[in-house]
């Protein structure tokens, strides 16, 4: 088996790192700049920022605190939340993130992430897809999760990958904030359909078995996860050492 990621994420709103369920009553869970560096120092494989109300309050990301973050990290740092535009990429790869990652504008031009990939590179081009399951199938939602577009998501992942994105991050919105564990099903049905990483997102619980399942039911190449990190009930030191008791291999131990 493959060295398997993990990723706590900080989804800032009004420069707050903020938490809620199924994308609703969202609570304040720290400051991004102190949580960015103790996840570096804790052995994080990457850190995913991803500023939440940025598209549908339509402003742009908060580059300044990018920045902050940046300078407080030594691991991949990927950047989200209001970027549709080559200008935008730019801004942030400038401002100190490895990588960006774009969702409800990739979904509204999917153009866009043929043009960032031919421009900066597939490899700091990350889709994010937030999904939802409707009448048996899954759905692609926009605008923190707001719109359903009636996009089915295998037709998009696949669309995604087709355009050259490095890689997909799936968000299940059903479990997200939950804390009962991972979407196995939906995690499954996109990592076996499509050739480029994916990392799953939502519903991580502090329980290592629920990274455990996602590992070893599932072909994704990464698994994300938030409260459990911001509130010490599963730090990744301490699920990383749980995992190799399963032979599961993260990149640093």
């Amino acid at each position: 088996m493959l060295a398997k990621r993990i990723i706590p994420c900080l989804d800032i709103k009004e420069g707050q790192t903020v938490k809620g369920i199924n994308f609703e009553n969202l609570k304040y869970a720290g400051d991004p700049v102190e949580l960015a560096k103790k996840y570096s120092s804790q052995g994080a494989d990457e850190l995913v920022f991803l500023d939440i109300s940025a598209t549908n309050e339509k402003r742009k990301t908060i580059v300044e605190l990018v920045e902050k973050v940046a300078k407080n990290v030594f691991i991949p740092f990927t950047v989200g939340g209001g970027i549709s535009s080559i200008e935008d990429i730019r801004l942030i790869l400038n401002a100190g993130a490895d990588k960006i990652s774009i969702n409800s504008a990739a979904v509204k031009n999917p153009q866009l992430i043929s043009d960032c990939v031919n421009y900066f590179g597939s490899q700091c081009i990350v889709v994010a897809i937030d999904a939802k399951r409707t009448d048996n199938d899954y759905y692609v939602h926009i605008n923190a999760g707001k719109k359903n577009t009636g996009i089915k998501l295998l037709n998009w992942a696949k669309e995604v990958e087709q355009r050259g994105a490095g890689e997909i991050l799936l968000t299940s919105m059903d479990y997200d904030g939950t804390q009962k564990g991972f979407d196995i099903e939906m995690n499954k049905f996109v990592s076996q359909n499509v050739n480029i990483p994916v990392i799953a997102s939502g519903g991580a619980g502090p329980n290592s078995e629920h990274f455990r399942d996602v590992f070893e039911k599932t072909q994704v190449d990464a698994a994300l996860a938030a409260s459990i990190f911001h509130y010490d009930t599963l730090p990744i030191t301490k699920l990383k050492s749980e995992l190799d008791k399963f032979n599961i291999k993260t990149r640093t131990i």
